[in-house]
């Protein structure tokens, strides 16, 4: 298989012994600096020089994130599995080691997994309020099966019953235009967070359809930073 670009000339440079992951390698390629590149993943340069060295896990969260601020896939962060030295891939890190924060992914291709966010409520119009990384990685589903940045999130309150029901996992693209009856994730530019149903958007005006109390809620597109199709569900 012929590669280009990016990934091409990174794989040709790949050597496991002196590099823990490829993220510096990515990195160099794409010409940026630790402080560019932490500025386009929404974290800092010291914890981009730590996820270098190794000295923090690179999640499956982490690699979304940088993967989308360097141009490539989550997989090309990955070392390429022939060239791995047999103990990266016999066993985890002993426990005794220093602890990281946030869940421990299984022993899975991350590319087979997509992370579950959390939300809680606050605010008004039934509004929510995303937490700080990933609670927890499910199975792929099918209707994500190739769609980068896919992720869950878990629906809470009772404003869209009995479309949806608190608890249910929603399965969200964030690429999928909206149509008209489509369930939608919509982060404000607040960060606060709604689950409704779509109904137009105009050269201003994001129309949304709540079910219960049953109203239809108008946002001026100022106020919307992002607008996600909702493709699926897990029930509770």
């Amino acid at each position: 298989m012929i590669e280009f670009g990016i990934a091409a000339r990174a794989r040709k440079k790949y050597n496991m012994d002196t590099m823990p992951n490829r993220l510096k390698e990515f990195r160099d390629l794409a010409g940026l600096s630790m402080q560019a590149l932490a500025e386009r993943a929404g974290t800092t340069a010291s914890q981009i020089n730590k996820l270098e060295k190794g000295e923090r896990r690179l999640t499956l969260d982490w690699m979304t994130r940088l993967a989308s601020a360097l141009g490539i896939t989550v997989g090309d962060l990955l070392p390429p599995r022939e060239a791995r030295p047999a103990d990266t891939i016999q066993s985890p890190p002993p426990r005794q080691q220093e602890a990281v924060p946030g869940p421990t992914l299984p022993a899975r291709d991350p590319r087979d997994l997509i992370p579950v966010r959390s939300a809680a409520r606050g605010g008004d119009e039934q509004e929510m309020f995303l937490a700080d990384g990933p609670i927890d990685y499910i199975a792929r589903p099918h209707s994500l099966r190739h769609v980068r940045d896919a992720y869950a999130i878990y629906m809470i309150g009772e404003s869209m019953f009995p479309r949806f029901r608190p608890g249910q996992l929603l399965h969200v693209n964030p690429y999928k235009p909206a149509q008209a009856g489509a369930g939608v994730v919509v982060t404000k530019t607040d960060n606060a967070v709604l689950i409704k149903e779509f109904v137009r958007r105009t050269e201003t005006t994001l129309v949304l359809q709540q079910y219960n109390p049953a109203s239809e809620l108008k946002y001026p597109l100022s106020e919307i930073r992002d607008l996600h199709t909702v493709v699926g569900l897990d029930e509770p």
